[in-house]
C-alpha cells in the first residue's frame, strides 16, 4: 500500500499535537502538573534567566514561604513566577511542596466558615503570606498566624481558581 503525502502530513501533525498537549499538562522531569504552585523553601533565592548557574540573575526572591507558580521544568531547575509575574529559573532544592498563598486584595476578610454571612475573624492586609489548608469551590482555609479561617479565592494568589484540596 502506497501512502499519499497528505496522509503522511496529517499523521505528523496529529503526532506533534499529541506530544505538545501532553507536554503542556505534565512536566517533562517530574511528570507533575504544570502549572502548579509551590512555596519558597529558602529565605533567599536567585531567579536566573536560564536553567543553570552560568545564566544571569534577573530577580532575587527574599521571602521564605512565598507562593510561586512553576510553569516550566528542565533538569534540576524550575521556571517560576510570583503573583506579579516576576521570576525566572530556580534550582528545585530552593522550593517546597508546602503550599502558601499571598493576599492580593487591599484588605481581605478572614471568616470563621466558608460563608460570607459567618463571623469575620480578622482583616488581612495585601501581600500577607499565609499557609494554605483545604480549598473548596470558592473558598480556601488558611492559617494566618494567630488566626485561621476561610478566605475567598478571589482575594488570594497561590491556588488555581478551580482547585479543590
Amino acid at each position: 500500500m502506497k501512502l499519499r503525502p497528505i496522509y503522511i502530513l496529517c499523521t505528523i501533525l496529529v503526532s506533534i499535537t499529541a506530544t505538545y498537549t501532553n507536554a503542556a499538562e505534565r512536566g517533562p522531569v517530574t511528570n507533575l502538573l504544570i502549572p502548579r504552585y509551590v512555596s519558597l523553601k529558602a529565605s533567599e533565592a536567585n531567579a536566573r534567566r536560564g536553567p543553570s548557574l552560568s545564566h544571569r540573575i534577573d530577580w532575587v526572591f527574599k521571602k521564605k514561604g512565598m507562593p510561586l507558580e512553576i510553569y516550566g521544568e528542565y533538569d534540576n531547575w524550575r521556571r517560576v513566577r510570583d503573583s506579579e509575574g516576576a521570576g525566572g529559573w530556580i534550582h528545585y532544592s530552593l522550593l517546597s511542596g508546602v503550599r502558601s498563598i499571598i493576599i492580593t486584595s487591599s484588605m481581605a476578610n478572614l471568616y470563621r466558615k466558608s460563608d460570607q454571612d459567618s463571623m469575620i475573624m480578622a482583616r488581612i492586609e495585601q501581600n500577607y503570606i499565609a499557609d494554605l489548608g483545604k480549598c473548596i469551590k470558592d473558598w480556601c482555609e488558611i492559617d494566618a498566624g494567630k488566626y485561621d479561617g476561610w478566605i475567598k479565592k478571589t482575594d488570594i494568589w497561590g491556588v488555581a481558581p478551580d482547585e479543590i484540596r
